[in-house]
């Protein structure tokens, strides 16, 4: 056993409006890429380094994700099975290390919630484009697991805002709940790239 399985497991918090669409998808993929497990959806056995769950600021609670965003997750070799939707508590804010909202209205909401959380709570590609402006040479290296670099990398990520211009529509998400197969194609691109970026500079 490795004192990463001993500790407490760092989590990752998802967070849309419904949580049925956006969120549900970045959890499944992100856990996916991490190796990690889903929070408050498996348990027993040793602590995982990594937990990734998801929950929404108007929760459909209950709702498994619609057929168009699960056939896309389930594209990318990632299984949408046993989701159901939960509300987003205070709590949960709390306890994550990583906070990634699909828009900046749900980041306010958030920080609004949790004030305290405000340097750990980024959208998703607001995260993804912070990435891209980091030396990989200030992470952990080799030898660190992707907990450890991904724990380091969001204290870094909260000193890059604000350092490089960006259209802010940009760092958001769109919503594709009751729009056509086009509109569910379109949300997912936006979220599939930022989530593999993320996942590239703390996976080795």
């Amino acid at each position: 056993m490795t004192p990463a399985d001993q500790a407490e497991p760092l989590r990752v918090l998802v967070v849309c409006t419904g949580n049925i669409c956006r969120s549900p998808a970045v959890e499944r993929l992100l856990a996916a890429g991490l190796g990690a497990t889903y929070q408050g959806r498996e348990g027993g056995g040793l602590v995982p380094a990594i937990e990734v769950g998801s929950a929404g600021t108007g929760a459909m609670v209950g709702w498994p994700m619609p057929d168009e965003m699960a056939a896309l997750v389930a594209a990318q070799g990632v299984s949408p099975d046993g989701f159901a939707a939960r509300q987003l508590t205070p709590g949960m804010v709390q306890q994550a290390d990583l906070v990634l909202a699909l828009t900046r209205r749900h980041r306010s909401a958030i920080v609004e919630l949790v004030p305290a959380a405000v340097r750990r709570t980024f959208t998703l590609r607001e995260l993804a484009r912070l990435v891209g402006d980091i030396d990989p040479a200030t992470l952990p290296g080799a030898n660190a697991t992707t907990a450890d670099r991904l724990r380091a990398l969001v204290p870094v990520a909260a000193t890059r805002r604000g350092l490089s211009a960006h259209r802010p529509a940009d760092d958001d998400v769109i919503d594709p709940y009751s729009g056509d197969a086009a509109v569910y194609r379109k949300s997912f691109g936006q979220l599939l790239p930022a989530v593999e970026t993320i996942v590239a500079a703390v996976r080795r």
